[in-house]
């Protein structure tokens, strides 16, 4: 696609405005991957916002509105390093979030994220029709809307979709300061059923944003992560419990989450890492044919009038790449001499070269892996986390093979000091996942919408340098008011408010396991059988036009608090809902109303998300900034009608919603 018009597209105020929507979005999004362990994806109402906010610049357009929306997307992605780094506080090796060395790693493995995927833009977005890049496509719809509306001068673009978001927010706003704020609402139930030496587990929360990204995983997703639950607490857990002899005085329901937390959980990982593996697997072919197939550079250099073809410069690639890789060396040493003192300056810089080396190499695999990914499945679907455990494991066996050969890093690499180490190079691999996720999609919205990628990927660069800056502080706030689980920031802070840090956890336990033969590679090995069969139940499924079984969502179903999977399968279920009846009353409504109703829910799902995790941001400020573990509670804790009013609130939300999707 090739621009007629020169509209501006690299502008200051919408660099300005990106970052602005980048600092919201990175802290929203850092504090609901570490509550519920999901992310959730920022481009498109970031669109709806650049649109209704650039509107009233006369000479604004929709490559402007681009331009902000890909700065602003880093903001879904990058924080994705919160899912490792919140380990090293759980070592005891951290006290808080260094700053600049935070910061850092988070630029370098962002940027470097970037730069992977570069060269991949012809491949899978020009040259790959079979890629729908889902969030991408969903994006450029939003911008064409708005851009549409924009030149038939009728009243504000996007508009209604910012009216969506902004009912969306509100609501789950209201919901986070009558629950977590005021403790007015209950935020779960949970419910025990015994029967004899074992008891069975129900529990279900009510939280907007785990029920809006419930609604976004779609209904197959969610059907996966309610088999996985149903499995874990319905058959493993129980069979684990009536194997296993209780402490003195243990009731059954304290041994079958201590069996869930210790066991139970690894077979969730088993399957999830085997889900990530089948997944790259099977991308391996199509990313290295699409490579062979892609013309020289000479061939297919574009004309210099075609800007809407253009990548960023080599040079600036190679020089911006290097200097990525130079901060990541820097951060790496020193992060070695901190904690390793006992190695030489030889053998410090030799190891951190090793780590860069490990990252850089395993990074750009990911990134193609991950680009592939995104492109059939969207972004947010991405097994990221597996990705993290695949890295976890090969980093800590990398580790451990030189910690056998080498002598002189036979004291220094091994125990908790090499699990610190795996674990601060893995979110750094991360980050160039996360991105790389990102970029393609933003490219591919590009495309659509004829801008100019060397912009583009320009502007993400600076997407993340904003982001990186801002999740230190966002950390260290959050772990000081609320702390995570196995890490608490002081003694009598109410362990149930803590922020559960779930793949941090799990790396944290693999990674330990690696080092110290403690791993339970039963279970683990259980999980990955289990994995095998469930990926080939998929597989047939798929192949029958009978729905699929995703892999790496039964996982999480095992992995995950069933407070957190139950809701993510109610989400689910209202989507499941909304689009059938959207199917159901499009042939009298006809498409238009079918295209709005599908925008408005995917909008109204977006604000929940956001409203929730600004309003637990904002109580995370009041609770570090007064000292107090509630400073807004009106009722003391055990407050009986809370969950009552918590289950008839999130009812009434479920109902909202449906209705609301649905209107003419």
């Amino acid at each position: 696609m090739t621009n007629t018009q020169p509209l501006r597209e690299f502008t200051l105020r919408g660099v300005v405005l990106g970052a602005l929507i980048t600092l919201a979005f990175t802290a929203a999004n850092v504090y609901l991957g570490l509550k519920v362990g999901l992310t959730f994806a920022s481009a498109i109402p970031a669109a709806v916002i650049s649109m209704a906010l650039l509107y009233r610049f006369k000479d604004s357009n929709i490559l402007e509105n681009n331009m902000v929306q890909t700065q602003a997307s880093a903001a879904g992605t990058l924080s994705s390093v919160i899912f490792v780094l919140p380990g090293l506080l759980m070592l005891g090796l951290w006290s808080g979030f260094p700053f600049w060395q935070t910061a850092l790693l988070c630029a370098a493995g962002g940027t470097l994220g970037v730069l992977f995927t570069v060269p991949l833009r012809r491949v899978m977005v020009v040259q790959s029709p079979h890629l729908p890049y889902p969030e991408g496509l969903a994006a450029a719809e939003v911008l064409r809307v708005g851009d549409a509306q924009r030149h038939q001068e009728e009243d504000a673009p996007s508009s209604s979709g910012l009216r969506e978001l902004a009912w969306g927010t509100g609501l789950a706003a209201l919901f986070g300061l009558f629950g977590s704020g005021f403790r007015v609402l209950g935020d779960a139930v949970n419910v025990w059923i015994p029967a004899g030496s074992v008891a069975f587990r129900f529990a279900a929360g009510f939280s907007p944003a785990l029920l809006a990204a419930g609604y976004l995983m779609g209904a197959a997703a969610g059907a996966a992560v309610l088999l996985g639950l149903v499995l874990c607490w319905g058959l493993v857990v129980p069979w684990l419990t009536a194997q296993a002899t209780p402490e003195a005085g243990q009731a059954v329901s304290a041994l079958a989450l201590q069996l869930w937390s210790g066991k139970a959980r690894f077979l969730g990982a088993g399957v999830i890492g085997v889900a990530a593996l089948w997944t790259v697997a099977t991308l391996a072919r199509p990313i290295l044919q699409a490579m062979r197939n892609q013309p020289a550079r000479r061939a297919d250099a574009p004309a210099a009038s075609d800007e809407t073809d253009r990548d960023m410069p080599r040079r600036w690639m190679l020089l911006i790449g290097l200097a990525a890789l130079g901060v990541l060396f820097a951060v790496v040493d020193y992060f070695i001499a901190q904690h390793m003192p006992g190695l030489s300056a030889a053998a410090r810089h030799g190891l951190s070269a090793l780590c860069v080396v490990f990252a850089a190499v395993f990074g750009f695999l990911v990134a193609a892996a991950c680009g592939y990914m995104a492109g059939l499945v969207g972004s947010s679907a991405s097994p990221i986390s597996g990705i993290g455990i695949i890295a976890t494991i090969l980093m800590g066996l990398s580790l451990l093979a030189l910690h056998a050969l080498a002598p002189a890093y036979a004291d220094s690499v091994s125990g908790q000091l090499g699990v610190a180490l795996v674990l601060f190079m893995v979110s750094s691999v991360l980050a160039m996942a996360a991105i790389s996720n990102d970029n393609l999609q933003d490219l591919k919205t590009g495309y659509l919408v004829g801008a100019t990628p060397w912009r583009q990927q320009a502007v993400l660069i600076i997407g993340v340098l904003v982001g990186a800056l801002v999740i230190p502080p966002v950390l260290d706030l959050l772990y000081n008011a609320y702390g995570f689980a196995g890490a608490m920031p002081r003694e009598g802070m109410d362990a149930a408010q803590a922020l559960a840090a779930l793949q941090a956890t799990l790396m944290t336990q693999i990674a330990n396991g690696i080092f110290t033969g403690g791993l339970d590679w039963t279970m683990l090995g259980l999980g990955m059988a289990l994995g095998v069969l469930v990926i080939l139940a998929d597989v047939a499924l798929r192949r029958a036009g009978k729905g699929a079984l995703p892999p790496l969502a039964v996982g999480l179903g095992i992995y995950l608090p069933p407070t957190i999977g139950m809701t993510l399968a109610l989400g689910a279920l209202l989507g499941w809902l909304v689009q059938r009846a959207i199917q159901r009353h499009g042939a009298r409504h006809g498409k238009a109303w079918i295209d709005t109703a599908s925008e408005r829910g995917l909008l109204l799902a977006s604000g929940l998300i956001v409203g929730e995790s600004l309003t637990g941001l904002l109580i995370a400020a009041l609770i570090g900034f007064s000292g107090r573990d509630a400073p807004l509670a009106l009722v003391e804790q055990g407050f009986t009608p809370a969950m009552w009013l918590g289950m008839g609130c999130f009812a009434a939300l479920f109902a909202f919603f449906y209705r609301r999707v649905l209107r003419k």
